[in-house]
C-alpha cells in the first residue's frame, strides 16, 4: 500500500509539473498545445524518477545507469502513449481544453508505467 501512495504521489505531482509546464509554454512563449507537451513530458519524468527511485521503489540492484536506461526507456513509451492519447483527444473532441486530455493521457500513462517500473526497472 505504502508503494502506491507513494506512485500516487509521483503521478500526481509530476501530472502539476507536466500540465503547469505545459500551459505556460502555451500562454507564455506561444507554443502549439502539441509542441509544448514534449518538454513538459520531459520535465514530468525526470521528477517522477527522482520520487519512484527515492520513495516509492527504492533503488534497483542494478548500476544507475542500467536504472536509468531501464527507467526511460518505461518512461518514454509511456510518454509516447501518453502523447498518443492527448493527440487523439483535441483532434477528435477539437473544443476539449488541453488540461483534460491530459487528464485522461495521464491516466492511461500511470497504468502502463506502474506494470513497467514495477516489473522492469525496480524489480527485486
Amino acid at each position: 500500500m505504502k508503494r502506491l501512495f507513494w506512485f500516487v504521489v509521483a503521478g500526481g505531482s509530476g501530472f502539476l509539473v507536466d500540465a503547469a509546464l505545459t500551459q505556460v509554454l502555451i500562454t507564455v512563449l506561444g507554443l502549439s498545445p502539441f509542441a509544448a507537451r514534449v518538454p513538459a513530458i520531459m520535465a514530468a519524468m525526470a521528477w517522477t524518477w527522482f520520487i519512484n527511485r527515492n520513495r516509492t521503489f527504492g533503488r534497483s540492484r542494478h548500476s544507475l545507469a542500467v536504472e536509468g536506461f531501464r527507467y526511460w526507456a518505461v518512461g518514454i513509451t509511456s510518454a509516447l502513449l501518453n502523447y498518443a492519447v492527448y493527440s487523439l483527444l483535441l483532434y477528435r473532441v477539437p473544443f476539449l481544453q488541453p488540461v483534460v486530455a491530459i487528464v485522461f493521457a495521464s491516466l492511461a500513462a500511470m497504468l502502463y508505467s506502474f506494470f513497467g517500473y514495477s516489473r522492469f526497472v525496480f524489480r527485486q
